[in-house]
């Protein structure tokens, strides 16, 4: 991937840009595909391909647990954070995207990162990912009652920075991350290095389609 350096003081192209966490700015996909299957075998007795892990990210765990199997789910629950929390050292970042971050924020945007995930796991993997005081968490699964594709998180977290979210846009690699900032009436911007099918991203109509931080960086600073 080529991070060629850029003038950090461009001017964004929208004042307000949020992000989703796992496939987006933390490389952490192996270890949730991991943790997964671990809780799954460890409690049910079978797994799930990796295709299929990889779909259900962006969801939280209540709701994908639940939906696999609703007498165990809690368990599920307990048993993926565990693994999770024991590797986290599988979790690194994406070449240049750290550097596209801090000349967005250089360059005078609101940003934030828009999660799923419980607010302590979010925070282990921004550290893991090298963003710690880079990009704040505004939003995690505790913040709100629903969750993507609902534009509920994004909106929360515009709130909390008191923005209109029809000035910004939210950064994803997931259908739900597309479908949440259209429904916030946000800007979509999908990018293809996480958990997502390119074709299924294609599919839900992305305002922008980012295949390395070169291209992200190009449409976020205009």
């Amino acid at each position: 991937m080529r991070t060629t350096p850029k003038n950090p003081l461009t001017t964004p192209r929208w004042p307000l840009v949020l992000f989703d966490l796992d496939g987006t700015l933390a490389n952490s996909i192996d270890l949730i595909v991991a943790s997964y299957n671990h809780a799954l075998s460890s409690i049910v007795g079978r797994t799930v391909t990796p295709e299929v892990a990889r779909s259900w990210i962006g969801q939280t765990l209540a709701q994908t647990f639940r939906h696999e199997d609703p007498a165990h789910a809690a368990a599920m629950e307990t048993a993926y954070r565990e693994h999770y929390a024991a590797h986290l050292d599988m979790i690194t970042g994406y070449p240049g995207v750290p550097e596209v971050l801090r000349d967005l924020v250089a360059a005078g945007a609101a940003t934030g990162i828009v999660t799923a995930k419980r607010a302590e796991v979010a925070r282990w993997t921004i550290t893991q990912a090298g963003l710690d005081g880079v990009v704040p968490l505004l939003g995690a699964m505790e913040n709100t009652t629903s969750h993507k594709p609902d534009p509920a998180p994004l909106l929360a977290a515009c709130a909390v920075l008191g923005a209109d979210p029809t000035t910004g846009c939210y950064v994803g690699d997931a259908v739900y991350d597309i479908q949440a900032a259209h429904a916030a009436g946000m800007v979509a911007v999908a990018v293809t290095w996480g958990a997502g099918v390119t074709s299924e991203l294609v599919a839900t109509g992305p305002d922008h389609l980012c295949r390395d931080a070169d291209e992200l960086r190009a449409v976020l600073m205009g």
